[in-house]
């Protein structure tokens, strides 16, 4: 009996193994789609106060729903360049500084703000500033839920989340 039933189970285990049926039609290709990255040079000084309109190359299309992000160029590593993401601030003595951003689908602007004169700030942070701005390809969402469709739709497990008093 256990043999037959060995015998059954290789048979089997065998059929069900070397089965396989006709190679469907081939799919389509998928689209491959990868954000476009430059860099841009930017002094900052009173003549251009403090500010830098950098236009997107033509090779690079952007759309109006694209995401633009900028990075900063801190330092080089060991070879490796460190970034810092835009808004940055830092604390100086004088005060605080801000590196920050605004685009629209042709171009980024690239600000320097501080609440002290800005001619009093080191080439350190005013020349040959080194900007690293991304466009990652991005569409509108298709929704237009309602607050109640939205709340409705959150499964939120409540049994872990402590009440703490006022």
């Amino acid at each position: 009996m256990k043999n037959l039933f060995l015998l059954l189970a290789i048979s089997t285990t065998l059929i069900f193994t070397s089965c396989e049926g006709p190679r469907g039609p081939q799919g389509p290709p998928g689209d491959t789609i990868l954000g476009q990255v430059f860099e841009a040079n930017v002094n900052f000084n009173e003549g251009n106060d403090y500010f830098r309109r950098v236009n997107f190359p033509s090779n690079i299309v952007v759309y109006e729903s694209d995401v633009v992000l900028v990075y900063r160029l801190e330092y080089v590593d060991n070879g490796f360049d460190v970034w810092s993401p835009l808004t940055l601030t830092y604390f100086r003595p004088q005060g605080t500084l801000l590196y920050t951003f605004e685009h629209t689908f042709v171009d980024v602007d690239i600000f320097l703000y501080a609440n002290f004169d800005l001619n009093t700030l080191g080439p350190d942070f005013t020349n040959d500033q080194i900007f690293r701005i991304a466009i990652l390809p991005a569409e509108y969402a298709n929704s237009n839920f309602t607050m109640e469709e939205l709340m409705s739709n959150m499964q939120i497990d409540t049994t872990d989340i402590e009440v703490l008093p006022n």
